[in-house]
């Protein structure tokens, strides 16, 4: 059953992304010029509202925090993050989203797909030879901003129950992506 719960979220949530654009090269190349925000807009909503559902669910009980993983933050995760960054700028796909433009059937997102595919080959290869160097230094360990009932996380802001918190930075999400305009003035002048 687990399976099939995977493949039925995972077909809708790529049907969600290819109806909000990010199947498009032209969409995110254009959201990351912040001249075409409406992909912006849908991210920042979807993060709003999933977050603020998310939470709301672990404070009622009827999801355990047990499920939720926090990786450790290193320098690795900085310098991985600004290649993907210019592949995702240069390329106007990231890895999921090549995956949906596949099947949508954009043959420019197999070369995409491809080259991530090379790239962790030789991340793999090379990790052995990379592992105790610099980029696998710890930038803190595992913290989450509120708890979420597992205490193997240390906390930011033991104070607060999280449904607030995440309530708080869920508001901001969604009135950002509502009053964002869905271009920007120098591309409707253009």
């Amino acid at each position: 059953m687990n399976i099939m719960l995977a493949i039925i979220v995972g077909f809708l949530f790529g049907f969600v992304l290819q109806k909000a654009g990010a199947a498009s090269p032209a969409k995110i190349i254009g959201m990351l010029r912040l001249t075409d925000l409406h992909l912006m807009k849908a991210i920042l909503l979807g993060i709003g509202i999933s977050s603020l559902l998310l939470f709301t669910l672990l404070s009622a009980g009827i999801i355990s925090g047990n499920h939720l993983s926090i990786k450790t933050s290193y320098m690795g995760v900085i310098a991985g993050g600004a290649i993907l960054g210019l592949g995702w700028a240069m390329a106007g796909f990231c890895p999921g989203t090549s995956l949906v433009a596949a099947g949508a059937g954009r043959k420019d997102a197999l070369f995409f797909i491809t080259g991530g595919l090379v790239g962790a080959g030789i991340f793999t290869l090379s990790y052995g030879s990379i592992q105790n160097s610099w980029l696998f230094d710890d930038l803190g360990g595992k913290a989450t901003l509120a708890t979420t009932g597992v205490e193997k996380y240390s906390v930011m802001l033991p104070s607060l129950p999280a449904l607030w918190v995440a309530g708080a930075i869920a508001a901001v999400f969604i009135i950002i992506a509502v009053l964002l305009p869905a271009s920007t003035a120098s591309s409707e002048n253009a």
